[in-house]
């Protein structure tokens, strides 16, 4: 789904994300559902309780992005969506909500933006329906300020702890695999220290990287080039990578399995990811070649793998 990123991240803007409990007459415990408002200097999120009228999920999911886009009778309290902004449609797909804003949602600041976005992601994923929320302004995926997609969002990739901030730089290592130069084995690539933005979760960051290529003599990509992302996120503990049709592109100089468990062996390093599903522009139909049904769901497998 994606342009490749730089391995340096830019910080462009630093926002305080603090969740602040404010009490309605209900204690922490009573309160199943909560809304997220900014506070009315519009430069944190507040974590409010919240009872709705609704139980069935198509009408919890308008109930709250209704919510969302209305004024608080707390005169602290700023509705995250704020006028102008309108929601067009929206849609639930298996366990994706995917929200589509007008062209005005395109004028918001960096640090408006990110906070809007932040609290419709986390008030939507609270929902035991939807796992992970996409973008789109008019039929167009939301992008960063580098011209980057952003993708899939759920409530792990915006930063909840008192004092940090969103889009703040940090740095991980990173267990990635690679195709040697004959095209019919993995090596395993380390990289230390990878920089990147805290509003990207670790799969996007591992696919971005496999992406970019690897960083020394020996190595290729096992991807076919030109293949970007179009999405990837996580649901108990499967891994969804959605690639753009350039995936398809063949490259008989590497096998098929490499290609693969390239991307599979990388994702299920992080300790959150035990499964890959890989799809084409959403599409888990066909095969991969000759051998590898989409519509699986792909474990490690280290048999590929050679040292150097």
């Amino acid at each position: 789904m994606r342009n490749r990123k730089k391995t340096g991240v830019c910080l462009f803007c630093a926002i305080c994300f603090v969740f602040i409990l404010t009490g309605c007459g209900r204690s922490k415990e009573e309160s199943v559902y909560h809304v997220e408002y900014l506070n009315k200097e519009k430069t944190k999120l507040v974590k409010v309780p919240y009872e709705p009228v609704a139980s069935d999920t198509g009408a919890l999911i308008a109930e709250f992005l209704g919510i969302l886009a209305k004024d608080s009778e707390n005169v602290e309290y700023t509705k995250p969506i704020p006028a102008g902004v309108e929601i067009i449609s929206y849609s639930l797909d298996d366990v994706l909500l995917t929200i589509r804003f007008n062209a005005d949602y395109a004028k918001l600041d960096p640090v408006q933006e990110v906070l809007c976005r932040a609290a419709i992601v986390r008030t939507m994923t609270q929902l035991a329906a939807v796992d992970c929320v996409s973008f789109y302004i008019g039929d167009i995926p939301l992008a960063d300020a580098d011209g980057d997609i952003i993708g899939t969002m759920n409530s792990e990739s915006f930063i909840e702890n008192p004092g940090e901030q969103i889009n703040s730089i940090q740095n991980t290592a990173l267990t990635l695999y690679f195709s040697n130069e004959s095209g019919d084995a993995l090596v395993r690539e380390v990289r230390d220290d990878v920089y990147y933005s805290s509003n990207i979760s670790l799969e996007k960051l591992v696919m971005e990287q496999l992406l970019e290529g690897p960083h020394k003599d020996g190595e290729k990509s096992a991807l076919p080039s030109g293949t970007r992302l179009v999405t990837v996120s996580v649901a108990d503990g499967v891994c969804y990578v959605n690639l753009d049709e350039t995936f398809k592109n063949q490259d008989y100089k590497i096998n098929e399995s490499i290609v693969i468990y390239s991307i599979v062996n990388s994702l299920t390093e992080l300790p959150s990811i035990s499964k890959v599903q890989i799809s084409i522009n959403g599409d888990t139909g066909g095969v991969y070649r000759d051998t590898f049904k989409l519509s699986n769901m792909y474990e490690r497998n280290l048999d590929c793998v050679v040292t150097k």
